[in-house]
């Protein structure tokens, strides 16, 4: 019995942590530590479940179907709303999956474990590169230039181009009596538009030098 849960929290462990060290290559606050944490207590509630109540616990599942909402607060921390965006919502994701996972585990389904954890990496790191024009995605361009005429022009360029301008902010500073004027623009276009597409458009415009773009 002590070989077969100290082997279910193993693979808990190597297969949360799987998922964990895609997150930490995408550089997500929840990475590795976080993602093989949740697979392992998932793991062990549901081990606790099963033996450690004895037959005073009719129905064990009920236990383990409490990971899943528990898990939902874990998420919902990492979901930020910033700006009109939504960001995080692909890592709260993998921490639901990754608490299946740890379920799937501490019940010894290991196979439904594994074949998860490599559909989840594949999907993650494999299966974007064959679809990378599908879908949108949200871009910060800051530039700065001496004219408030070519602000509204490049806005009216990104319109014609399909791109959805979801907020943006202009300051007005001098030097040497000169106005010089900071746009900070975000941006919803389709993955088909790369960073470059907004380079090459920023480069039509005279007196225009980008800040940052992300």
């Amino acid at each position: 019995m002590v070989l077969d849960i100290t082997l279910r929290l193993i693979v808990a462990l190597v297969l949360g942590g799987c998922i964990g060290i895609e997150r930490d290559y995408r550089s997500k606050d929840a990475g590795f530590r976080t993602h093989f944490l949740v697979a392992l207590g998932s793991a062990l509630f549901c081990i606790v479940s099963q033996y450690g109540f004895g037959f005073d616990l009719k129905d064990s599942s009920r236990v383990a179907a409490q990971v899943v909402s528990g898990i939902g607060f874990l998420g919902a921390g990492t979901i930020i709303f910033q700006k009109n965006v939504v960001r995080g919502l692909t890592t709260a994701a993998g921490l639901w999956v990754t608490a299946a996972i740890g379920l799937a585990c501490g019940t010894g389904m290991y196979m439904a474990a594994v074949i998860t954890t490599f559909l989840v990496i594949l999907g993650l790191e494999v299966l974007v590169y064959f679809v990378p024009r599908i879908g949108t995605t949200t871009v910060e361009i800051s530039f700065t230039t001496p004219s408030k005429d070519k602000v509204k022009d490049f806005m009216i360029q990104l319109r014609h181009e399909k791109m959805d301008i979801y907020s943006y902010k202009l300051k007005e500073t001098h030097n040497a009596d000169q106005a010089i004027y900071a746009a900070s623009l975000e941006l919803k276009m389709k993955r088909r538009h790369s960073h470059s597409n907004l380079i090459g458009l920023l480069d039509e415009f005279q007196d225009v030098s980008i800040s940052a773009m992300e």
